[in-house]
């Protein structure tokens, strides 16, 4: 994937990407996808540009190149490319990048807010985007969703290390501008506004490999200094985290559902227990299959630099208290449903009490009732 040249003849060049995930069904057949929206599907080919142990691997799910389009905005026409990609888990997951050059870091915060000239914005044309891949692959989907829901947005800035602005010590440049790097995160327009306890918050979470590269992580976006080639790695890795946290945030809504309704039929008795137990039994065996799928989408071997930055990601996107609020509700499952075969085996056992004390009981009638001869 080759990034797109930004203009020159600024001392600060590079481009932004709106990241959107969306879930889009509750599972998808594993059917071969040769092609979405008109184009083909391939797993990407991400090369790291950190050193490692051989045998590194990466989860590549597969990914359709949308056509460039040509938006116009209140500081001119931009240039937007566009990747879309399709997870086993039902998920979707687009990524729009636009070139950038500017004089001043500040003036990056309006792409926070940024206005087509229609009226629509990045996140809005991305909705566009999900809901006729939705819509094209719904034949594909285990009961997919009739509407898209609202998914998880985020934006990475990306700034080439090798643009006059950036010094080759990104960690001596990081100190520098500090409060302009915390103000972009934060989507503030007044750095000078901030304190100093929010600016060192909201770049404490930085990380490097080389002397030239820096992610600087955070709740709605991430800034990443390293050279053009070398972004699609970080990249990946911070949709993928995008994507879980959209997942695990869909899979906890559906365990309320879940456990809500049996709940209710329990205390109304209106449906017998065992087909309750059924249904529990089979959002388990679900749930499980969904977390080992979730879980090898983020399962990096020998990439120290990457597996740091997922870290710091999911760290920020709370994703393990996601993970034990999902982990509790489990729990709460688990207890329903033995419950559940407990009441069950004791209402069995009751009815062979019975029928064996009725059986006594016949037994002594004939006995006492049967005449000789």
């Amino acid at each position: 994937m080759t990034p797109p040249e930004p203009p020159t003849g600024h001392p600060l060049r590079g481009e932004v990407v709106f990241l959107s995930a969306c879930d889009f069904a509750y599972d998808t057949q594993r059917l071969p996808l040769a092609s979405l929206l008109g184009q083909p599907l391939a797993a990407p080919h991400i090369t790291s540009s950190k050193r490692g142990p051989s045998g590194r691997t990466l989860f590549r799910p597969l990914t359709a190149e949308l056509p460039a389009e040509t938006w116009e905005t209140p500081d001119g026409p931009v240039t937007a490319h566009i990747s879309l990609r399709v997870l086993p888990v039902g998920a979707l997951s687009i990524r729009i990048r636009i070139p950038f050059a500017t004089n001043a870091l500040g003036h990056l915060v309006h792409f926070h807010s940024l206005t087509l000239a229609d009226g629509s914005t990045p996140f809005s044309r991305a909705s566009s985007i999900l809901e006729k891949a939705r819509a094209e692959l719904a034949p594909h989907a285990i009961r997919p969703h009739p509407t898209l829901p609202e998914g998880e947005t985020y934006t990475v800035f990306c700034l080439h290390t090798d643009s006059p602005g950036i010094t080759t010590d990104t960690a001596s440049w990081l100190a520098t501008h500090q409060r302009e790097v915390a103000a972009l995160l934060n989507a503030e327009p007044h750095a000078h506004l901030l304190s100093n306890q929010e600016v060192s918050e909201s770049t404490s979470r930085s990380l490097s490999y080389y002397r030239h590269d820096l992610v600087v992580t955070d709740w709605d976006s991430t800034l990443l200094i390293d050279k053009p080639d070398d972004f699609p790695e970080s990249l990946h890795i911070i949709e993928l985290a995008n994507v879980q946290l959209e997942e695990l945030e869909a899979y906890d809504a559906l365990l309320d559902t879940a456990l809500d309704k049996a709940c209710r039929d329990l205390s109304s008795h209106q449906r017998r227990p065992p087909a309750i137990l059924t249904e529990l039994r089979e959002l388990r065996i679900d749930l499980a299959r969904f977390s080992d799928e979730l879980s090898n989408t983020t399962k990096f071997f020998g990439e120290w630099h990457l597996a740091r930055v997922y870290e710091n990601t999911a760290r920020v996107f709370h994703l393990s208290d996601w993970h034990r609020a999902i982990d509790e509700k489990l729990r709460t499952l688990d207890s329903l449903y033995e419950f559940l075969k407990q009441d069950r085996n004791h209402r069995l056992m009751l009815w062979l009490e019975s029928a064996i004390v009725l059986l006594f009981i016949i037994d002594l009638i004939l006995l006492f009732t049967h005449k000789p001869g």
